[in-house]
């Protein structure tokens, strides 16, 4: 008798096609072009330095960036880690973004390293905070251990070179938490929705389903990617085997046609 597979969780969008698609250009981002294997031994890295700051089974790693490189590499290397990733919208103001750190328990966050005056803040408010990962330069590999008065601090840039890239022992079962989704809070303190790996595979899988989605698709994501729609263009782009062109936003509607034109687009989700 074959020995049951194990449980299909949300990191295996991308690994998946990293395997069968190792050399397809997965990501198209702030003017780099990514195959799904970079991609995947980038998250592994990642995930590899989360494990050595502390992120255990279950932990929540916040994510604080505009739609970019290291908040896709963060997303599926938070999960890889065997935690639970939570992408904030850039606009976020400090009280509430303190507010969902301290709600969700967060005990990493990836966030840009160019504000040491927020960066210090969110220190002295966030007491959970093991791991601070700082994008921008900032931040030296191991510079310090955690401990009772401050997190340790990370570069990213460097962490991605300086920890392997070979693929973390897996913890979770596809009824663990994947991924906090807050809300904006406009009319009270955020709210976190919750979703485990099973809902999220189901939601995607349905999705692709339901578009008819094939490897050759190309998607034009100008959403955030902390607005669920956004966030599941990725997953379901990664899961199909497609390419996403990921924009910051759509404040500037001719320069995104333009890219679209440029990129042969095949999908364009809107709000």
């Amino acid at each position: 008798m074959l020995p049951s597979p194990p449980p299909y969780l949300v990191q295996d969008f991308l690994e998946l096609s990293a395997m069968r698609l190792p050399d397809k250009i997965a990501l198209v981002c702030d003017g780099k072009r990514l195959t799904y294997l970079e991609i995947d031994r980038m998250a592994n890295r990642l995930a590899n330095a989360l494990r050595a700051g502390g992120v255990q089974r279950g932990d929540r790693v916040v994510i604080y960036l505009p739609n970019s490189i290291p908040v896709v590499v963060g997303i599926f290397a938070a999960l890889k880690a065997g935690g639970v990733f939570v992408v904030v919208n850039q606009s976020t103001k400090q009280d509430k973004l303190a507010y969902i750190l301290n709600n969700s328990r967060a005990t990493a966050i990836l966030m840009d390293g160019r504000k040491p005056d927020l960066v210090d803040s969110l220190v002295e408010a966030v007491p959970s905070l093991k791991l601070l990962i700082l994008t921008g330069g900032a931040g030296t590999v191991g510079q310090s251990e955690p401990s009772d008065q401050a997190p340790a601090l990370l570069n990213f840039e460097q962490a991605l070179e300086q920890y392997p890239d070979t693929r973390p022992a897996r913890q979770n079962i596809d009824l663990d938490l994947a991924c906090l989704i807050y809300t904006s809070g406009s009319t009270g303190d955020p709210k976190g929705v919750m979703s485990d790996h099973s809902n999220m595979i189901f939601a995607a899988s349905s999705i692709i389903s339901y578009i008819k989605n094939v490897e050759d698709d190309v998607v034009i994501d100008v959403l955030p990617l902390s607005f669920d729609y956004g966030l599941y263009q990725l997953l379901m782009v990664f899961k199909f085997g497609g390419t996403l062109v990921l924009e910051r936003s759509f404040a500037y509607p001719a320069a995104i046609l333009k890219r679209m034109v440029e990129e042969r687009v095949t999908g364009f989700p809107g709000d």
